[in-house]
Order: structure tokens, then C-alpha cells, then sequence
């Protein structure tokens, strides 16, 4: 394929906008097909609390008591300890959404004390959040809740500083790494993300910053800092790295769906700018099964504990979406820039290689 055929790129986008038309065709009666998946259940969401919290505080116990074994031990422990955190925070993610459980004043109870083990605040975070759902997507609203992405053109614009600030945001040691660390301890700490109406989730952040501080503190005085770090820093940190390593691929795939605001659609934000992320059954459960994420974005108010009961009863579903396993899944840590003439991701050799070409033409 050519890349500066205008003839190619015209085709590319008539196989696009057909497939898209596909979709909504087959998908017109989504909101009646999903509705009975958008029932919380006491019973499930119960179980999943206890088989959540429980592992979690007790592999921490154990984490304490292997630091006179070895070290290496408290940190294999600290990597099936990230998990169950992970599994915690859906648990904090679904009551976000109002989708955990029944009881909208339960729902935010159960959601910040979860806080206090992801180390995450709920309503700002949430907030933030419910912001991706309803813009997921859309190119003018990349930054909040999502990952930032640039398209060829504004990356082509960008001056040397800022094509050098950029590529290393997107390198895998910052995106999954440092990048984690600095979301938990600075992003959402701090209330960078002000829009209209959000004053009162803004006020929220300083009483869970306090109680976290508190809880921080008292559990360094009560077991020493360096015990208390030794634990939590690890856990904490491969947490961070395994929620973003999920979200980046579930949207971060080479055909996913990016489009400027005017032509933005909801559904094909959702089956086509999600994943489905096929894993083994012990990583659905360990992660909430959020790899169903395609079904998540079409309605939020599915609980995770019904994501899979959904898609396995309505293949339609399972149809359209882009469906990427852990070998797979790989090959998203190339893709930097969002080409819009050919509706991908690409690499920055890629872009590279076709400036080149430009150059030389």
C-alpha cells in the first residue's frame, strides 16, 4: 500500500464507513438487548467483596511475616496482592458507574472505602471517568480520563521540544512505570482537571486525601516506615501498572476508533474504540472481567459481574469488536500516532518512514 495514494487512503475509508454502517445495523436494538444485564445483584456483588477483600488484607498478613523469609518471596506475593487490588478497584470502578449494587448511597460507601486500599479517590476519579464514557474517543477530549494520543498532523506540527516531551510520554518505561506512580500519587491528588460543575468533586478530594494521609501514617508509625514501605510501595506500583497496561490496550489497539466531535458516534466509540481482551478464566475473575470492555462502554451500568453472562448470550456482540490476546496485546506498545486518513495507529518509525517518502516525493 502506497501511503500518500489519495486513491488508497479514498478506499480505506469506504471499506471503514461500511463496516461502520454494518454495525449499526446489526446493533440498532442494543439498549433493549443489554437492559436485563443492568441489574445489580446483593448476592453477587457481596461474594465478590469477600472474595476481593478478604485475599487481599490476607496476603498482605502474609507479605509482612515472608519479609524475615526473603524478599523476593514478599514480592512474588506483592504481584498476585496487585491483582486482588485490581479486582478491588473494579469493585470502586462499578460504583463509580452507580452499577455495583442497588442502592445508590451504598454504592458510594462501598466505593470510597475502596479508595482507601487502590489509593485512588472515588468521586474525583470517578468523575474523570464518567467524563471517558461519555467521550470516549472523541479527539478534542483525549486528555481527560484517557490516554493522551496525537494525531500525524498535530504531531507533524509539533516543535522538536514538543515531538521529544511527547515520545517520551509514550515510552513503555514512562506509560507503565512511572507514569502509574505518578497518576496515584500526583494526578489524582491533585484537582488538574476542572470543568464546568465539578467544584463539589473537587472539595471532595481534600477529606480523602486526609483520611488517606492518616491511614498512610498510622500504618507506617504502627509497623515502621521502611516494613510499611516494602509492602505497599510494590503493590501499589504493579497495581498501577497492570490497571493501565488494561486500559491502554483496550483502547490503544491498531484499529480502534478515534474521530473528531462533529462525527463522533457512541456506539462505534464503544465496539469499535474498545477491546475485547480474551485471557486465560483466572485473569477475567482477577481483573473483573473488564476485558469485556467493549460491553462495558456500551452501558456503564452493567455490573462486571454480568459482562460476561452478557456477551455470551448475545454473540452479536462478540461480532464487531477487535478481539486481542496477551501475545497480541503486545504489539500496542507501537502504536504512538492516530492516522486519520487511514483510521489507525502507527508507529513512530512508521511516521518516520512516510516523512521520508513525502520528503523524496
Amino acid at each position: 500500500m502506497v501511503y500518500n495514494s489519495k486513491a488508497s487512503n479514498a478506499s480505506i475509508q469506504e471499506k471503514i464507513l461500511a463496516e461502520d454502517q454494518e454495525i449499526k445495523k446489526a446493533l440498532k436494538g442494543w439498549p433493549q438487548l443489554i437492559r436485563k444485564y443492568q441489574k445489580p445483584s446483593t448476592r453477587k456483588a457481596v461474594y465478590q467483596m469477600f472474595t476481593s477483600f478478604i485475599p487481599y488484607i490476607g496476603l498482605w498478613v502474609l507479605m509482612y511475616f515472608s519479609l524475615d523469609w526473603s524478599y523476593w518471596i514478599t514480592l512474588s506475593l506483592a504481584l498476585l496482592n496487585a491483582f486482588f487490588l485490581v479486582r478491588i478497584f473494579i469493585i470502586q470502578h462499578d460504583c463509580g458507574h452507580q452499577s455495583f449494587l442497588k442502592s445508590k448511597r451504598w454504592n458510594n460507601v462501598v466505593g470510597f472505602f475502596c479508595s482507601f486500599f487502590s489509593s485512588i479517590p472515588y468521586h474525583y476519579w470517578a468523575t474523570n471517568h464518567n467524563f471517558h464514557h461519555v467521550h470516549n474517543g472523541q479527539l478534542e477530549n483525549i486528555e481527560i480520563g484517557d490516554i493522551k494520543v496525537a494525531t500525524v498532523e498535530e504531531f507533524r506540527s509539533y516543535t522538536p521540544m514538543q515531538r521529544f516531551g511527547y515520545r517520551l510520554y509514550r515510552m513503555p518505561i514512562v506509560m507503565f512505570l512511572l507514569g502509574p506512580i505518578y497518576y496515584i500519587l500526583i494526578v489524582n491528588r491533585l484537582p488538574f482537571a476542572r470543568l464546568k460543575g465539578w467544584k463539589q468533586t473537587i472539595i471532595d478530594l481534600i477529606p480523602n486525601n486526609l483520611v488517606m494521609a492518616v491511614l498512610y501514617v498510622g500504618l507506617a508509625w504502627f509497623l515502621g516506615w521502611k516494613k510499611f514501605l516494602l509492602l505497599q510501595l510494590p503493590v501499589t506500583v504493579l497495581f498501577g501498572t497492570i490497571a493501565v497496561w488494561f486500559f491502554y490496550v483496550q483502547h490503544q489497539h491498531e484499529h480502534t476508533y478515534k474521530q473528531w466531535q462533529k462525527n463522533w458516534d457512541y456506539l462505534l466509540s464503544a465496539i469499535r474504540g474498545s477491546t475485547f481482551y480474551k485471557l486465560p478464566r483466572v485473569f477475567n475473575w482477577l481483573t473483573g472481567n473488564i476485558g469485556y470492555h467493549h460491553i462495558h462502554h456500551l452501558s456503564s451500568g452493567i455490573p462486571n459481574y454480568n459482562l460476561k453472562r452478557c456477551a455470551k448470550e448475545n454473540p452479536v456482540l462478540q461480532k464487531y469488536v477487535t478481539t486481542v490476546g496477551f501475545v497480541e496485546s503486545l504489539k500496542c506498545m507501537f502504536h504512538k500516532l492516530w492516522d486519520e486518513e487511514q483510521q489507525r495507529m502507527i508507529s513512530f518509525r512508521e511516521f518516520y518512514r512516510r516523512e521520508r517518502q513525502l520528503q523524496a516525493a
